[in-house]
């Protein structure tokens, strides 16, 4: 090693010799980068040998962690451990996916129950470890913000999130259009679709009283994550609730979309969805599909592996090379050498361990991977036994009289009123309620002949249709000559007349009251019952209340304190005397709110769509759930469409059995298809009944055909389930350094350097005490003083405690601990604390360190190491710890034996500097090779991140130029303008990225540490 003369500060190590006439020249390696020097301008280094004093294992094991803590690596888990929630492997596969991608953007589409919510937190505290993370906004229907839902699940991660109203949003704007910037008070916020409208885009008002809207501020809002809970409301692109989370979307830094449904009628729900989070990829409908066009394929060389038949390997690879042939496969897998290496391992038979890791491998492949986040609850196991009991219950006489009435009714509608797609919804929805609540029918039909658009139904798109269809039929009567518009209004009169003066005695509400008295019998006496009908949803709670049973009704209408209390008092035992023993709710009633403490549900009409009922029994069978089994009551009136479709399909393809939301696919299309068949009223009885039983058999046997498959998965060779799968990448991912017990090695480090004792954290236990006197309070808020601030509960009760006059902190580092003592200070890789720890320990010259170990398959004996920091730019940042050894098994196992080493220091000595000098050069062979590898990589994704963002800029534009075109009013143009010059100025700026992206591509590296690691014989 050599020092400049003019600067002893540099040293480095000489890699060539250039030989000049007269005077040598010598290529010198320092600071990340390869420099010429004339011999009379270097030195030998003079760091004389017995100036090299190797530290204690306990402070290199601090510094360490002070480095991954200031330079974070997409290797590592800095969530793991860092909440207060317990610990769950599978909950953690979407931040990994996240920290890996190019981009932080992502689908959560797991399904009900799994957990969103938590892995959405999850991932804001990976991306607090990892940038700065200041403002954040959550999207969500109003129900999540009326009972709290994620207001007190990010209190699990010790954030304060704001609600925004209307008057608040509005002050938020008006802030910003003075400011330049959001609000502070309301940098982490919560709002709800349903302040999504036209003003809030685009503004309202004239002149002086104007008021602006959120395309009309410059610079545009922007945060710095965005969360939308329930995205699949966003999937209709002419709502305001899509306009409005597009404009959030295309001006944040990172965004995820959760929904268990992501595909509720076929996959271009997904297109929306994946256009809106990445439109520099999902750029139109042809290049979604085109992207998905090698998907087929990879499925079927995963689906060969795992079933693992004679000659899979050919099988495996014939698919592949099919996927390569595709368009998008010609240009993005053919040049993928990971691709083409796997081509090749295919071609020799393949071990049990080889195939599990082929199968890895290849589902990266799929183009759409990096984008979405999939978790089956059969991945991670069963949570409860779902027993669906279905309870038939026949009309009276006098209920199938009104029945058949109405059927002729509908009839003669159809007769008059040709091909209106809008009038069959309504006679659709007619016989759904007849189905579900006779006695709700006479109400429905008035609402009809009131030409009243009050909302029946409820859940997704159904209320816009029964608006639009109720519009239909009033605009289509008025063309019919009087005659036939006089029978039609007598038919409508007598059934309502018929409806009015029904028997009281009805055997369905009976069915349903004897079915809530013998739950009454037991501890847990809580039942859930949907409807999809506002009438049903009355008509049970005027009768159950008449029963004396406690009662509480929501749908969409029920206002917001209203709705918290009755959640509330739902979840109240059964002896408290405020609480309610069911709840009526129709699914907007209850959306994305949790019911573990319930077992039993009541689906007292049933939705034609498998992906409602999923969403239903996922309101109780969730994580968390204490019951074994939940019970599900299906009510089913024989000779109705809705019984049809419930024994011949719903009932024989699962769907209340177990969750199907694996093949989401599949249940997709099946919804249509129900529709379809249902709404056909050309089909006689027969005909409708066997195209209900054709629809089961086909999509069964592709669903039976995908379960034998999974089944497979767990049998053949001993391949790992999903879950130890999760289980095993946590462990890849867990960083010795950054564990509870390093973290507490940190601060303990830490504060003995600023105080000069140890005895400033007390206790052996999970509970420990931080003691600190004034003076070294003061100390440690001067450190403080000098980190990046977080708008954060976590920051100012820090800031507190240390201006304070209390001399004593309870904490933990303990996760476990933290969620079971909600109180005590939680200490985590984002706590403060730990900042400024790793701030004043994060010290450039290398340590020297002596440590021994065991080693099972190594030779005993004493190696030299060096460890080195490279920190990667470029596209996507990283930075990684290097061992350089001259054992290839203990650099490839040092971070494993790190972990049992203890102190040799006084038990052996370091080598002499050439053996450090040595490793020094195999480390420069190292870098070179992984430098140029990562520019070219760099060089791969600068190429086609420019392509893809012009296309989907050009698209961009030519798509808010033809709605400008076509834009009559003013504030539309306005809006169509400000979205153009927004568009112009979004792309200049990602382009400027790239460019800088492109030219800072390096590996800079520093090292960190030299020392020798001696492996004794393992006992």
């Amino acid at each position: 090693m050599v020092t400049l003369k003019s600067n002893p500060s540099i040293v480095g190590v000489i890699t060539r010799v250039l030989q000049g006439d007269h005077e040598a020249r010598y290529e010198v390696f320092h600071g990340n980068s390869k420099n010429i020097y004339y011999a009379s301008q270097i030195v030998p280094s003079q760091l004389a040998e017995e100036e090299i004093k190797p530290i204690p294992l306990k402070l290199f094991n601090a510094r360490l962690t002070a480095i991954q803590i200031n330079h974070p690596g997409i290797a590592s888990l800095y969530s793991l451990h860092s909440a207060r929630v317990n610990f769950i492997p599978f909950q953690f596969k979407p931040v990994m996916k996240l920290i890996r991608s190019d981009r932080p953007r992502l689908l959560i589409a797991d399904e009900v129950g799994v957990g969103k919510t938590i892995e959405a937190g999850l991932i804001l505290r990976e991306l607090q470890a990892r940038m700065d993370i200041k403002s954040i906004l959550v999207l969500c229907p109003k129900p999540l913000v009326t009972d709290r839902k994620w207001q007190l699940e990010l209190k699990r991660f010790d954030e304060e999130f704001t609600h925004l109203d209307g008057p608040a949003v509005r002050y938020c704007i008006n802030e910003t259009d003075l400011d330049g910037t959001w609000p502070s008070q309301h940098s982490k916020t919560i709002m709800p679709f349903s302040l999504f409208n036209e003003a809030l885009l685009t503004g309202e008002g004239k002149g002086r009283k104007k008021q602006k809207g959120l395309l009309e501020l410059d610079p545009p809002v922007q945060f710095d994550l965005v969360i939308i809970d329930e995205a699949h409301h966003l999937r209709n692109t002419n709502t305001y609730i899509h306009q409005v989370a597009r404009y959030f979307c295309d001006n944040a830094e990172a965004v995820l979309h959760l929904s268990a449904t992501p595909i509720q009628l076929g996959d271009n729900d997904l297109y929306v969805l994946l256009n809106l989070l990445r439109p520099d990829l999902i750029i139109d409908r042809s290049s979604f599909e085109h992207m998905a066009e090698p998907n087929p394929f990879i499925n079927q060389a995963i689906d060969f592996a795992r079933a693992a038949q004679p000659q899979w390997e050919a099988k495996s690879r014939d698919a592949l090379s099919m996927a390569s042939s595709t368009s998008w496969g010609q240009i993005m897998l053919q040049s993928n050498p990971d691709f083409q290496q796997a081509i090749t391992l295919l071609e020799n038979p393949l071990s049990s361990e080889q195939r599990l890791e082929f199968v890895r491998t290849t589902e990266q492949f799929h183009t759409f991977s990096t984008l979405i986040n999939r978790t089956r609850r059969r991945d991670i196991g069963a949570f409860t036994i779902r027993k669906p009991e279905t309870v038939t219950v026949e009309f009276t006489p006098d209920q199938k009289k009104l029945h058949d009435s109405l059927l002729e009714l509908q009839a003669e509608i159809l007769s008059l009123i040709h091909d209106s797609q809008q009038i069959k919804f309504m006679m659709t929805t007619l016989r759904r309620q007849a189905s579900s609540c006779i006695h709700g029918l006479a109400p429905l039909l008035q609402v009809i002949l009131r030409r009243n658009l009050a909302r029946i139904v409820e859940g997704d798109s159904l209320e816009e249709e029964w608006a639009e269809s109720l519009e239909t039929f009033n605009e289509t009567i008025k063309e019919l000559d009087k005659k036939d518009l006089s029978s039609l209004m007598k038919k409508f009169q007598s059934i309502i007349d018929m409806g009015s003066n029904l028997d009281k005695k009805d055997p369905k509400s009976e069915a349903l009251l004897n079915i809530v008295k013998q739950k009454q019998l037991i501890s847990n006496n809580k039942i859930l019952l949907f409807s999809t009908f506002r009438h049903t949803l009355g008509y049970l709670h005027t009768k159950l209340i008449n029963s004396g049973i406690r009662i509480g009704l929501i749908h969409g209408d029920i206002k917001d304190y209203d709705r918290q209390d009755l959640r509330h008092r739902f979840s109240l035992p059964k002896e408290n005397t405020d609480a309610i023993d069911i709840l009526l709710s129709s699914e907007v009633g209850c959306e994305g709110l949790d019911y573990q403490f319930c077992d039993c549900m009541v689906n007292y009409d049933i939705p034609w769509n498998p992906m409602k009922v999923e969403q239903r029994i996922g309101r109780i069978d969730r994580y968390g759930q204490k019951s074994e089994t939940v019970l599900v009551y299906n009510f089913i009136t024989p000779d109705t469409v809705d019984a049809d479709i419930y024994e011949r399909c719903l009932i024989r393809i699962g769907v209340f059995q177990r969750s199907l939301g694996g093949s989401e696919e599949i249940l997709g299309k099946i919804s249509r298809q129900i529709m379809d068949i249902a709404e056909n009223y050309k089909l006689t009885e027969d005909e409708r009944k066997r195209k209900f039983q054709q629809l089961a058999d086909n999509e069964l046997r592709l669903q039976m055909e995908q379960d034998e498959l999974e089944e497979r998965q767990a049998e053949l060779f001993g391949l790992s389930l999903p879950m130890d799968r999760a289980k095993k990448d946590i462990e890849d991912a867990s960083s010795f350094w950054l564990s509870p017990e390093a973290l507490q090695n940190l601060v303990e480090t830490y504060l003995q350097k600023v105080t000069g004792t140890e005895q400033t954290l007390l206790g052996e236990k999970d509970s420990k005490t931080l003691r600190l006197n004034q003076e070294a309070r003061n100390k440690l808020l001067s450190d403080y003083r000098q980190i990046p601030k977080q708008s954060s509960p976590v920051y100012r009760e820090w800031e507190k405690w240390l201006k304070g006059g209390d001399a004593y902190l309870p904490v933990t580092f303990d996760a476990t601990f933290a969620t079971e003592n909600r109180d005590i200070v939680f200490i985590t890789p984002v706590h403060p604390l730990i900042r400024q720890a790793a701030s004043v320990l994060h010290e450039k010259p290398p340590l020297y360190v002596i440590v021994r170990t065991s080693g099972y398959s190594i030779p005993s004996g004493k190696y030299p190491f060096a460890v080195y920091q490279w920190q990667k730019t470029g596209v996507k940042s990283d930075a990684e710890l290097q061992v350089v050894c001259n054992s290839d098994a203990v650099s490839r196992s040092f971070m494993q034996l790190i972990t049992t080493a203890t102190d040799a220091e006084g038990l052996y000595e370091l080598p002499g500097n050439h053996i450090f000098d040595e490793l020094d050069k195999q480390h420069y062979g190292l870098w070179i090779t992984a430098r140029d590898k990562h520019i070219q990589n760099n060089n791969r994704m600068i190429e086609f991140r420019t392509e893809s963002l012009k296309t989907s800029h050009n698209a961009r534009l030519n798509q808010l130029n033809d709605l400008l075109s076509r834009a009559e009013n003013d504030r539309i143009k306005r809006m169509r303008i400000s979205q153009i010059t927004s568009a112009e100025a979004d792309f200049q700026r990602r382009m400027k990225e790239i460019e800088d992206a492109k030219a800072k591509a390096d590996i800079i590296s520093e090292p960190v540490a030299f020392g020798i690691m001696v492996i004794e014989v393992g006992n």
